[in-house]
């Protein structure tokens, strides 16, 4: 069966789904001028996904850009089997959205646009609800956002500088080796950081070091003395006046 809307531009291995087109009509002199804007999904099944927003006075034209722009946009998500590593909750702008991992078999618990990310995404089980606003275009940005902030397990571990047993424990930590050993784990789930762990000396002190250690330091030269500010001489108190006469004053 042929696709309501057929891949424009050169064949490739990512699948192409239009999520929604939209006719705009804008009133100009001389009667209505219209365009189409039209939600593309783009995505490879196994691991990667874009989306993309095109604009033109035809369909066929806005498909092509929204598929140029959705390809340009793809990123890489983080997957433990068929699922995502955790649960995410998600607010691009009036869009709420929630994702939960899901046992394998359960498959794509979801409904208008953020199933299309999800399947081309490549994920197969998982549960998701749409709590805002049924909008397609920040659903979709919603769900890329959050699909873009997922953390596995092993990325936990290397920024924190720990073992992986000790962020998820024993049992989890040997459910995500066996599934690094099947190949069952995300490409993306592997990270290949360079970030230092947790108290480890910076680059500049490695450099600062060895200038150190080449030569004595040089002695403290004494500065100038530190002044010391005057003591001010206390006042001298008022004598008081009384109205009483003095003796020689007193009438005989």
């Amino acid at each position: 069966m042929a696709s309501r809307y057929p891949t424009y531009g050169e064949r490739s291995d990512v699948a192409e789904r239009v999520v929604s087109l939209n006719r705009v009509a804008k009133v100009e002199q001389g009667g209505r001028r219209f365009s189409f804007s039209a939600l593309i999904v783009v995505g490879d099944q196994n691991g990667r996904v874009g989306a993309g927003l095109g604009k033109a006075r035809e369909v066929p034209e806005a498909i092509r850009k929204g598929v140029e722009i959705a390809k340009r946009s793809m990123v890489t998500v983080p997957m433990v089997g068929t699922t995502i590593p955790h649960e995410v909750r998600y607010k691009w702008g009036a869009a709420k959205i929630l994702l939960k991992p899901a046992a394998p078999g359960t498959g794509v618990i979801s409904g208008g646009a953020m199933r299309a990310v999800i399947e081309l995404a490549g994920i197969k089980d998982l549960l998701t609800k749409s709590l805002g606003t049924n909008n397609p275009i920040n659903t979709v940005r919603a769900t890329m956002a959050a699909l873009q902030s997922l953390r596995t397990a092993q990325e936990v571990a290397e920024l924190r500088g720990k073992e992986i047993d000790q962020v998820v424990g024993r049992k989890l930590a040997a459910a995500y080796r066996s599934a690094a050993a099947e190949g069952r784990l995300g490409a993306a789930s592997v990270p290949t950081s360079t970030a230092a762990a947790v108290g480890a000396p910076t680059p500049a002190d490695t450099a600062a070091r060895p200038a150190r250690a080449a030569g004595p330091e040089p002695a403290a030269t004494p500065g100038p003395p530190a002044r010391t500010r005057p003591t001010p001489e206390p006042e001298p108190r008022p004598t008081p006046v009384t109205d009483q006469p003095t003796p020689e004053e007193k009438p005989s």
